[in-house]
């Protein structure tokens, strides 16, 4: 069988096939329109026959729907006096000093917010009883409104989840329905209320666009990459799609972890950088997952790899503010026309200057090579869309395509800095690992942006979220909300409720064909001390042991601990199947390349240009120099050095 990993970004599809030891990548234009396209064209140019292919694919359906706030018509249904829930939120200010904020919409419209019995008490007890009447309400609101989604979240139903399931059983088929009780069993009516209504708001898109890839190949089996970091069953995904959400950089991070245990390397930060964002995580031997994401201005409590995101990549544009400053992204040129240089704009209109734009500009992109030599890069149209900028601040057009570079490195090494030096780590004591179509480029001047002395760029950087998809294993995360003191509960108290969600999520993965001997559980507690609104996770063993390790990790992380009562707030359990066997092929032997030499901006000599491929293993390059490659290219800057392992990585240091 062949195994397919495939990456929808926004500017490229990438894909990674896995047969008989062999590795093969490839890369096709997105087509965000309808991202189906995309990957049946890269399985037509792969000449794949469908009857012995398998593939495991990230989905940004459910992020763009979300960040383009183009979800379906979804009405939530709340109890009596908690309409506004959503709307409200936590009543935070994103601009503390603006009297007059931008105005955002609420979530979900006025008319939308419908209300009902069916209350509990913080203890689980019946406080206003679910009706009948309230039912045949509801049923009526219901086929006025004529919503594509329902989202259900009643107060404290993850004590009791008896009146969400009344609710939904009078919803009809064609309706999509999420309740709180199966997305997020947790506290905080507002984070559980959020992530059901996601759920519901993008779930019908996730499903419509999953049943459209499996009728075009109706042979193949197909996973999906959920957000912390393990797959699950496309016929699956749809109901959950909020755990899709960080669907595709969770594949870069799994990869990311790959590579860090092949090359013994297991703290590294990692830095993700495609064609319209760039990600940044820390990874400390396994993924850092995380309840407290923020996606479009949105709390996202549902379990997710923990990193940060930025709008800055390859296809960033770069602009000219009020103030006469040069400014950097978030905006994106995306996939059509994408940056200048790719010649799919008008030929009598300047289109607008990108990073990969400035980048072709400094010599650090080759025109002959993007994509293998399979894609000519247009180095006068990249000229052309930097000129404006250049003349509105009085430089030359390099001297502008180095500001855009400047630029788009600092904000990168800010998005690194929050997820190292804020978090009290010092970063030069992890290996900086680089990996999307255009990280390598930038590489060496984020690592002295940090003051790193180690990076690597792994074999196939270009297109390693791909590979995550493959070294990925069959996940479910559940939680539980169980508020206790620590010291007032027993072992087998929390144990019982372990297992609990232990059968679970084993049901939902035998459903999936897996064996309960090839799945492996791992738990943990959420804590915090008395009176405090955040948690900390801690692994379980046993109580005290829980004790002691949330007071360390809270000196750690907050730079003291206190003499309060430890809480227990959260049960989680991880269940994780055996990953997939990949074995990268080895490193062939090649005769030594013959060298092509190219101008860069900024230095004097003439620099080497590597092809990656016809590199050896122990080979040492000292910079500046190219190193370039089907999927991506390299810049080794002066004071580095790098070094290829056993492995294909590049293994890069400072001198």
């Amino acid at each position: 069988m062949a195994l397919l990993g495939i990456d929808t970004g926004g500017t490229f599809t990438d894909f990674i096939l896995y047969r008989e030891g062999e590795l093969t990548t490839h890369k096709v234009l997105s087509t965000p329109k309808a991202p189906e396209q995309a990957i049946l064209q890269g399985i037509k140019e792969l000449q794949l026959e469908h009857d012995d292919l398998i593939i495991v694919h990230g989905s940004t359906v459910a992020t763009n729907a979300l960040l383009e706030g183009k979800g379906v018509s979804t009405a939530y249904i709340t109890n009596f006096g908690l309409g506004d829930v959503l709307s409200i939120g936590r009543q935070t200010r994103r601009e503390l000093y603006n009297l007059q904020p931008e105005k955002k919409l609420p979530p979900v419209a006025k008319e939308y917010c419908l209300e009902t019995g069916g209350r509990l008490s913080a203890s689980g007890e019946v406080i206003e009883a679910l009706t009948e009447q309230h039912l045949e309400e509801l049923a009526e609101k219901i086929k006025t409104l004529s919503p594509k989604a329902v989202a259900i979240n009643l107060l404290f139903s993850y004590l009791d989840d008896e009146a969400e399931k009344r609710i939904a059983a009078i919803i009809p088929d064609s309706i999509f329905v999420s309740r709180s009780s199966a997305v997020l069993a947790e506290y905080k009516e507002y984070e559980r209320g959020i992530a059901t209504w996601l759920n519901s708001y993008v779930g019908p898109l996730v499903q419509a666009y999953l049943k459209r890839l499996q009728v075009a190949l109706p042979c193949v089996p197909i996973s999906v990459m959920q957000s912390a970091g393990g797959t699950i069953a496309a016929e699956l995904a749809g109901q959950q799609a909020v755990h899709m959400l960080l669907s595709g950089p969770a594949g870069g991070m799994a990869a990311a972890k790959f590579m860090g245990d092949l090359t013994s390397q297991p703290r590294l930060l990692t830095f993700d950088m495609g064609g319209t964002s760039t990600d940044v995580a820390m990874i400390d031997g396994e993924l850092q997952l995380s309840s407290e994401s923020e996606i479009a201005g949105y709390p996202v409590a549902i379990p997710m790899v923990d990193m940060h995101t930025i709008g800055a990549g390859g296809g960033s544009i770069a602009s000219i503010d009020a103030g006469g400053l040069l400014q950097v992204g978030p905006e994106s040129a995306g996939a059509d026309p994408g940056p200048a240089c790719y010649g799919n704009g008008s030929h009598d209109q300047i289109m607008a200057a990108t990073v990969t734009d400035a980048n072709l500009v400094l010599g650090r992109l080759r025109a002959d090579a993007f994509l293998g030599g399979g894609m000519q890069l247009d180095i006068n149209a990249a000229r052309e869309s930097i000129k404006p900028l250049a003349d509105k601040l009085g430089m030359s057009i390099e001297e502008a395509a180095n500001g855009i570079i400047t630029i788009a490195n600092e904000h990168m090494a800010h998005a690194l800095r929050v997820m190292s030096v804020q978090r009290g780590i010092d970063p030069a004591e992890l290996s900086l690992v680089s990996f999307g179509g255009a990280g390598g480029l930038h590489v060496c001047a984020l690592a002295d942006a940090l003051a790193m002395k180690h990076a690597m760029v792994p074999r196939y950087a270009g297109v390693l979220s791909a590979l995550g998809m493959l070294v990925a294993p069959r996940s479910r995360e559940l939680s539980q909300t169980f508020t206790r003191l620590l010291n007032d509960l027993t072992e087998k108290d929390i144990e019982q409720h372990f297992v609990l969600l232990y059968q679970q999520g084993v049901t939902a993965l035998k459903e999936e064909g897996l064996k309960e001997n090839e799945i492996n559980a791992e738990y943990s507690l959420d804590c915090r001390y008395l009176g405090q609104s955040y948690f900390l996770n801690v692994k379980w063993k046993d109580i005290p042991s829980a004790i002691t390790g949330f007071q360390q990790l809270h000196a750690k992380r907050y730079g003291h601990d206190l003499e309060l009562d430890v809480e227990l707030v959260n049960l989680r359990v991880s269940l994780k199947s055996k990953a997939q066997e990949v074995k990268l092929p080895p490193l062939a032997t090649h005769e030594h390349q013959q060298l092509r030499y190219t101008k860069l901006y900024g230095v004097e000599q003439e620099v080497p240009a590597y092809n990656r491929d016809k590199l050896n293993s122990g080979e040492i390059i000292t910079g500046p120099a190219l190193i370039t490659e089907t999927v991506s290219t390299t810049y080794l800057a002066a004071g580095w050095s790098c070094h290829v392992d056993d492995s294909a990585c590049l293994i890069l240091t400072k001198f």
